[in-house]
C-alpha cells in the first residue's frame, strides 16, 4: 500500500546524491553572509546584528535519508537559532525540523526536534548532546520513510514519530519537502527563555556545513520506492537501535511533549498514549 500511495501521488525518481554543495543548494538570503566554499565541498552561514543568512536545497524531497554533517557556532552562542529542516509550503504544510539553541560559553546546546503534520505541530521533543557539537563536524539525519520519521545524530537514533495513520493520526506523505538552514538571532526566546540575549561583541556568528547526502525520491520522470529490507524504504529501528535511543532519551532528553500535561490541559496528543 506505501508504494501504492506515493506513486499515484506525483512523478518521482529515486536519487542518491553526494557531494557538491553548489550542485545541491541554493543561497536564499543573508545579503553575503552564505558563502559556499571550496570549491563546493564546504557551506558557511554566519550572523551579526544586521542579519543572519540561510540556504534551501535545489530539489524537493518526499521520503528518503538525508544526511548533513555540521560544525555549530562555537563559543557564546547565546540568543542563536541554527535551523536545519525539512518544510513544504503553505499553511497546511508538513515539517521535520532539527533547531540548535545556542548557550553561554560552557553550557551546552539544547538540541529541538519538531514534526509538522498539515500544518499542526507542538511535537517538540529536546535534548543535550553527549559531546560539544562546536569542536568539529557531526553528522545529523533524517530517515523519512512510509512507516516513520527518525532522527539520528552520529547513526544513533534519538527520536521515532510512527506512522499511526490507521489511529487517526496525520502522517507526512503527500507533500515534498525541500531542505532549509538558517543561522539567526532568536533571543526573545532561545536561551533560557530569553534571559540571556545576544552577545553581538562575539559577531560575526559562523555555522559550517559539509559532506551532504540524500538518498531519496526526488521530483522527476520515473517511479520511487523500494523492496529491500536493508534500504531506507523499509528500514526499521533494530532491537540495537531502539536500545540506543531509549539510552539517549533516559540520559539525554530534557523535554518531552508527550509529558507535559499542563501544556495540553484538555489531554495528550493521542499518539502519546499509543505504545
Amino acid at each position: 500500500m506505501a508504494v501504492l500511495f506515493v506513486l499515484g501521488l506525483c512523478a518521482l525518481v529515486a536519487v542518491a546524491a553526494a557531494g557538491n554543495l553548489y550542485q545541491d543548494f541554493d543561497v536564499t538570503w543573508g545579503d553575503g553572509r552564505a558563502k559556499i566554499l571550496d570549491n563546493g565541498q564546504l557551506l558557511t552561514l554566519s550572523l551579526d546584528k544586521t542579519s543572519g543568512s540561510g540556504f534551501q536545497s535545489k530539489n524537493e524531497y518526499l521520503f528518503g535519508k538525508i544526511d548533513m554533517q555540521i560544525k555549530l557556532v562555537p563559543g557564546n552562542s547565546a540568543g542563536t537559532v541554527t535551523a536545519y529542516y525539512l518544510s513544504s509550503q503553505g499553511p497546511t504544510h508538513d515539517e521535520i525540523d532539527f533547531e540548535f539553541l545556542g548557550n553561554l560559553s560552557g553550557d551546552p546546546y539544547t538540541l529541538h526536534t519538531n514534526v509538522f503534520t498539515q500544518g499542526k505541530g507542538n511535537r517538540e521533543m529536546q535534548f543535550k548532546l553527549w559531546f560539544d557539537p562546536t569542536e568539529d563536524f557531526h553528522t545529523y539525519s533524517i530517515l523519512w520513510n512510509p512507516r516513520h520519521i527518525i532522527f539520528m545524530v552520529d547513526g544513533t537514533p534519538i527520536r521515532d514519530f510512527k506512522n499511526l495513520e490507521s489511529r487517526g493520526i496525520a502522517f507526512p506523505k503527500n507533500q515534498p519537502m525541500r531542505i532549509y538552514s538558517s543561522l539567526w538571532n532568536a533571543d526573545d526566546w532561545a536561551t533560557r527563555g530569553g534571559l540571556v540575549k545576544t552577545d553581538w561583541s562575539k559577531a560575526p556568528f559562523v555555522a559550517s556545513y559539509r559532506n551532504f547526502n540524500a538518498d531519496a525520491c526526488v521530483r522527476g520522470s520515473t517511479k520511487c520506492g523500494g523492496s529491500t529490507k536493508s534500504g531506507w524504504w523499509n528500514q526499521e529501528l533494530d532491537l540495537t537501535s531502539q536500545g540506543r535511543m531509549r539510552w539517549v532519551q533516559k540520559n539525554y532528553m530534557i523535554y518531552n511533549y508527550c509529558n507535559d500535561a499542563k501544556r495540553f490541559p484538555q489531554g495528550l496528543p493521542p499518539e502519546c498514549s499509543i505504545a
